[in-house]
Order: C-alpha cells, then structure tokens, then sequence
C-alpha cells in the first residue's frame, strides 16, 4: 500500500515524522517555581484530549430510532458535544498547550457513516467529503489511530478518507503485505513551545489491533499484515526517544484486558494496551480504544524500569472525552515528565457545538430521509427485549433471511442437498420492527454490523460443539433457585453478540448444568442429530474468521460467500416478500431448561 505522503509531510514509511511547531502567547498552564537559591526551575504543562471508537456518531441522534440518543445512564454521544468539551478544555489551558487525538473505529456504526460509504460514497468521482473527516477537521484534531473498522468499507475506502483528513491516520503495526513496512504513518510529532526557550517534543505512537487480519480478511489479505503491538512499539518508542521526543504517547485501538477473541489463529494479543505498557519502557500514556469500556485512570508498571505508565479509555461513540495532564520539568539539559494524572469528562454536560451541526446539517438529513423510507409492512410487531434469554422471532428473521439466501445460492450445487442452519445473535436489546410499514432503519436495526454471510461446513459433533461453546453464555442457575433475567446472561463477561442463536435445528440448554455439558435433545426435523451428518451454516463472516473464538468454524470448509452486508440483504428481502409476516417463519426451537423443565 502506498503511503499517503501529505500525511507524512514527505518522509520515509519506515523512519518519517510530520513535526508541527505552535507557538504564540504562553497561557496560564505554565508555571515556574523555586529550585536552588538564585534559580527558577523551569517547568512546563500541558493536556492531551483523547476519544475513541466514535463510530460515525457526530449527532446525539440514534438513526435506528429516529430521535434523540438516550440510554439508561442518559448518556450523549458525537462529536458535536465532544467538540464542545474541546472548546471549554483549550480555553482553560491555551490552545496551544493542548494535543487531541484518537485512538480509533472511526467511519463505521451509524447510518451516518454507512450512507457516505455505500449510498452516496465518498469513493465516488466528485463525491462527498466524508462527515467524519469534516467534523474531525473542524475541531481540530491532531491525529489518529487506525481502528479495525476502518477497515470495512474496504481500503479504497479508507485511503479516500485518509486523504479527507486534515491529520494522519497512524498505524504502526499496519504493514504492506510486501514491503513490510508501515502502510501509513506510524506516528506523528508536536513540538510544543515553552517560554523557557525550550520546546518540548512529544510524539504519538498509532497502533491498531491484529484481528483485522481475520475480520476483514477479504480486504486486506496479500495487502497488510498486522503485527502484534508490544513487537512494534518495543520497534518505534526507542526511535521515537532517539529522535529527541521528550513524551511518547501512545493511541492504541487495543484493550487494556490481555485478552483475545479470535483465540490461537494469530500469535497476537487482541487486548495489549496494558501488556505494551508493561513490557515496553519509554511510554507516558496510553490512550486506549476497542474494549468500549470506560477506564478514567488506570496504572501500569513498567517491568524494566518501574515507571507507572498511565492508561485511559473514554467510553464509545464520543460519550466521555479523556483528558492526560501532563506536568514536566527541565533537569540536566533535557524536559523530564514528573507527573502525569488522567481523567475523563461527560458529553453529556455539555451542549452541542452548532459549528459542527451546521456544517453538517445537510448530510444529517439526507441520511435521516433515507432511512425513513417505507420498504414493507408487518404483520405483527417483533421485538429483541428478550432476544438474549428467549427463542424471538425477530431473530429468527435474521436467520430465516440468512438461511433462504445460502439454499438459493447453492441450488443446483454439490452442496445442494445438505440442510442449511443459520446462527444469528442478538446484536441490540432495542431493535424492534413494527405492526404496519417497515422502514430501512427498522430492518437495518437489527443488524448495526457491516458483516457478509458465508456458507461453512460442520458436522453434527462439530454442531454441538458450537452451541456448547454459545451457551456459556448463561450464569449456571441450579434447580429452585431464582431466575432473574438481568442477570442470568453474559457470564464470563461474554457480550450479547458473542451468544450464537442457531436456527433449522431444535435443543434445549440446560443452565443448571456447568458450562460445555448444557446441550441436550440436540435434533433435526425430529431426530437427534447424527454426530457425522453434515450441515452448511449460514454464518456471518466476523464469526466465520474467528471472531469469539468459537470451535470448528473458522477451520471449516467455506463452500459459498459473498460480498454484500446482511443488513442489505434483509432489506432487499423485506423489499421482495412486500409483507413480513412472523407465522412464516417464527417457531421457539430452542429454549432454557433445567432438568428438563423450562425456565421460561
């Protein structure tokens, strides 16, 4: 891949660096104080503002509800408010005595964002400028780190929203799949000026997360590799110090956690945020993105040099704003950090900046007409509330969907015989589709991920490994005891998209039993599955690469895929039937048991 070379002011993939110098009036974040008799020590302050995960949110609006964002919490999201908080924080400490950056997932998750890739694509000759790219321009941020959904919508894509960015995407661990070295800018730096006659240099580190090798396989395979992040900022940090960086931050789209999803099929850890911190000396800070977990303040000691290494991550789609200050002190010819502290502000404190919601106003309607248009009607009115613990049939419309499409596609086939099954999980709680006119963003609710369905091959034995596998997903809850549906699911902290529905078989799950023996009365077309009889499943391909872990799957002899988004796919299929009608398809083929009675 080429470097975009705008962005790296010129210089070398391997060795460059973009340098911007601020200089202008001192704000009142610089202090100086007493040191030896007849000296001043010199010292120095300033704050880096940090989001992640934003993921196509600018407004505080839902487009899958068509009203204001509101969760349980009362939350805000986007960047409108997130650019208010950015206002009221460079006004306290000056403007040029602060960086903002972020740490990624930045141009997939909302109807927003969907509609500038795919309807009215920013890839297009005299297309639009990317929402994303506007609203980050406006604000002013300073860089960014690329997110494994960046990667979605295809490279094209992304190199178009690149180009659109007023600041560098980075990506350490982004490679060309033939030069070995860095796809795009590994990091960027910022001298900041002192009124001591001394800048401080302080350099970001952009490292993204080595699972997009297996979930967007199809975009980047023979393209980019994606080296682990504790081998390549063990790599730069040192570079980054050689070159006279006085603080190395680093912007990782990796979670603090130590943990993977996608198990042994990379040598790699999903979650390093905290490892890199722990194994590699010479980093400050880490902002912290990927999990969607709020961590205000967190600290790592470093194993080699005992440095307390700060960590945060601002909770998702620009609910919470991180903020690092950072206080230095000059000692023996160079800027030492003395203290570094972490916090995190609210959205939802402040107001939405009207520089950014005028400037994209346009936009904002045309995406919110889009999806309000009328594609069919229901017969009934479904709902996901109970999708978690409860056969619905809003799922098993995903399924229905799913399964129809791979027997077609296989019609006439070596594979045309076999039965075809279908896995669906329960991707929101609020998804529901209405008695009466269905719209796009009714059908696109159910499915908020850009995934494509794949064919797989499994065995009856493989088969009930699968949904073992799903169904630890219940807290074991022996016989007599309460059942209390808040809190029966995501043990293990396992999330609502990591639990597999599997559909066109029927089964029971025992959650009194311990995890991995919960499967029982495991049939098809009312027998008990045959260990060795064969199976497609029409799966998702976030699954089919690994994505949670689940056996067999990503192993499994792939026999038919395609390149369109299941939410398309399920609203070309409402389009075609004209009417959803439940009673064609809905059924509770599987449901909670313990010892055989239901729990429900």
């Amino acid at each position: 891949m080429p470097l975009n070379r705008r962005k790296f002011l010129g210089t070398s993939a391997a060795t460059g660096v973009g340098v911007a110098i601020t200089g202008g009036a001192v704000a009142p974040s610089v202090a100086e104080a007493k040191g030896r008799p007849g000296r001043r020590e010199k010292r120095y302050s300033f704050t880096v503002l940090g989001t992640t995960d934003l993921h196509g949110n600018v407004f505080n609006w839902d487009y899958f509800t068509d009203k204001e964002f509101d969760d349980k919490d009362h939350n805000d999201v986007g960047l409108a408010k997130i650019s208010t908080l950015v206002d009221e924080v460079r006004a306290e400490k000056g403007r040029r005595n602060t960086l903002l950056i972020d740490a990624g997932d930045t141009i997939q998750g909302t109807q927003l964002s969907y509609y500038y890739a795919k309807v009215d694509p920013i890839t297009a000759k005299r297309g639009p400028v990317h929402p994303m790219a506007q609203a980050m321009n406006a604000i002013g941020y300073d860089a960014a780190a690329l997110g494994n959904h960046e990667f979605n919508y295809g490279i094209p894509v992304l190199r178009k929203f690149e180009e659109q960015c007023d600041f560098p995407l980075l990506g350490a661990n982004a490679l060309d799949a033939k030069t070995q070295r860095p796809a795009f800018p590994p990091y960027f730096m910022k001298r900041l000026r002192t009124p001591h006659g001394r800048d401080v240099k302080v350099a970001v580190l952009g490292l993204t997360n080595p699972g997009i090798a297996i979930w967007d396989k199809a975009n980047v395979q023979g393209k980019m590799t994606f080296p682990g992040l504790e081998e390549q900022a063990a790599k730069w940090v040192p570079k980054l110090r050689s070159m006279g960086a006085d603080v190395v931050i680093v912007s990782a789209h990796s979670g603090s956690s130590g943990t993977s999803s996608y198990g042994d099929q990379l040598p790699y850890v999903e979650n390093a945020a905290a490892l890199v911190a722990e194994q590699v000396p010479g980093i400050d800070a880490i902002l912290v993105g990927h999990a969607h977990t709020e961590i205000p303040e967190y600290f790592v000691e470093n194993k080699a040099t005992g440095k307390k290494v700060v960590l945060s991550e601002p909770l998702k789609w620009g609910q919470r704003l991180t903020l690092f200050d950072f206080d230095l002190v000059w000692a023996k010819g160079r800027w030492t950090v003395e203290k570094v502290a972490a916090k995190v502000l609210n959205s939802n404190t402040a107001a939405e900046d009207r520089k950014i919601t005028r400037l994209l106003a346009d936009e904002h309607e045309k995406v919110v007409a889009y999806v309000n248009q009328v594609i069919g009607t229901s017969t009934a009115a479904m709902s996901t509330a109970e999708g978690p613990y409860k056969d619905v049939a809003i799922i098993d419309l995903i399924n229905q969907v799913q399964r129809e499409t791979v027997a077609q596609a296989l019609e006439g086939g070596a594979y045309a015989a076999l039965p075809v099954l279908s896995q669906a999980s329960c991707f929101s709680r609020t998804a529901r589709i209405p008695a009466g006119e269905v719209t796009i963003r009714d059908a696109a609710g159910l499915y908020p991920f850009e995934n494509t369905l794949e064919a797989r091959l499994l065995t009856g034995a493989q088969l009930k490994d699968y949904l073992e596998f799903s169904a630890r997903y219940y807290v074991q809850t022996p016989v007599g005891a309460p059942v209390d549906p808040a809190k029966l699911t995501n043990a293990e902290k396992i999330p609502d998209y990591n639990y597999d529905a599997v559909y066109g078989v029927t089964y029971e799950i025992d959650i009194a039993k311990p995890a991995g023996s919960r499967i029982v009365k495991l049939a098809f077309e009312g027998k008990d599955v045959d260990p060795k009889a064969e199976f497609v499943l029409a799966v998702n391909n976030y699954r089919a690469s690994g994505g949670g872990n689940f056996p067999h799957i990503a192993g499994a002899k792939q026999v038919w895929a395609n390149s369109e988004e299941i939410r398309n796919t399920i609203i070309g299929w409402v389009k075609a039937k004209g009417t959803v009608d439940p009673g064609h398809f809905a059924s509770v083929d599987w449901k909670l048991t313990r010892d055989g009675v239901p729990v429900f």
